[in-house]
Order: structure tokens, then sequence, then C-alpha cells
């Protein structure tokens, strides 16, 4: 079991017990957009994250994305790491029908996914990143250029990241969960593609 000393702040839950069964964590919902509503929720995740920071592990369809730009308006970008979920077609085992955008949740991952996403936060410790910078997106195409959405997507894709990240939303999360190698195989594989 991973020993995290960040807090993680999922969006309901289930996402909270699928997690429990792999980290020993303060683990805090948002009740899914009822974080809107609830000023203590607020001012409990501002407090727990300006002492440590804080982990965001939500759903990679367009609710998750809400809920994380509501949690970046709550704490400095510094004190927040985001992980992105894949966006895996299904549903999860318990629903009758899949989301509204056909993607599996936080609940329907692998516990080997979410190990190996959490693993580098163990012990409060700090990921090794991957070098990836601004100029560097824009180098590859991924930036600033006529058909750099489409790369992007593309390389989300490759990557097994949510496909409608913006920029530096995409750059964040490669530093966070994507090595060097696969970002080369997966830089290739779009090279090749398009």
């Amino acid at each position: 079991m991973l020993e995290i000393s960040r807090p993680i702040i999922v969006e309901g839950k289930y996402d909270k017990i699928k997690l429990s069964r792999i980290v020993k964590a303060n683990i805090i919902t948002t009740d899914g957009f009822g974080i809107f509503s609830k000023e203590e929720k607020n001012l409990l995740i501002r407090r727990l994250g300006e002492e440590r920071g804080i982990i965001v592990l939500t759903d990679s369809d367009g609710a998750g994305l809400v809920i994380r730009n509501h949690l970046r308006n709550l704490l400095p970008k510094e004190k927040i790491i985001h992980i992105y979920t894949p966006q895996i077609k299904g549903k999860e085992k318990r629903k009758d029908a899949p989301s509204k955008e056909g993607f599996l949740g936080v609940e329907g991952m692998e516990l080997d996914w979410l190990t190996k996403a959490l693993a580098p936060f163990a012990d409060g410790g700090a990921p090794e990143r991957m070098e990836l910078t601004k100029a560097d997106m824009y180098l590859l195409g991924l930036s600033g250029r006529e058909d750099s959405e489409r790369r992007r997507k593309a390389l989300a894709s490759a990557l097994r990241l949510p496909t409608n990240l913006s920029s530096n939303a995409l750059m964040e999360a490669i530093r966070i969960l994507v090595t060097k190698e696969e970002f080369e195989k997966a830089l290739e594989e779009i090279q090749t593609g398009i």
C-alpha cells in the first residue's frame, strides 16, 4: 500500500473506495459539482493544499475538467499535482450505462494503472519529471502552429491521456506521467500517422 502525505482529491465516494484499496492517504471527494456550493469543503482543500499541496485525480471527461479548473482557483499552481486518467471507452461495473462521454472514470481504472500513476508521490516524495518546456512544445509543433491542436490530440491519444487537454495541461501531464522513452515513441507514432 502506498503512503502519500498529500491529500488526494477525487470526484465521488466510489473513486475514494477504489483508491483506498491501494493508498493510505487523506482522500477527499468533491461530491461532483457539489464542490461549487460547499464552502467548508473548499476551505478544507485550500488549508490542506497550502500546507502540503494536493493531488487531483478526476475523471477525464468534461465534468472532471470543470472540477479541476475550480480547484485551480483555490490554490497556486505549484501546490496542485494533476494526474489524468486515460480516455478508455467503457462503463463501470456498478453502472447500467456508460457516462455521458462514454469513458471510464477513476473508479473504472485498473488498480495497476492507479498504483503506477500515484507511486511517484508516495511518502511525500516529488516525482522525477520529464523535462518539457513551452519552447519544446512549440518546436515539436504542439503549440503555436496551425495544426498544433490536432497534433496535441494525436499525441494525447498515443499516450493514453485525455484528448481535450490544453497545451499547458498536456505539458504538465506529460511531465508527471510519461517517461522520456514513452514520449519519444508516441511522437514517432504521430509523425508517421500525420
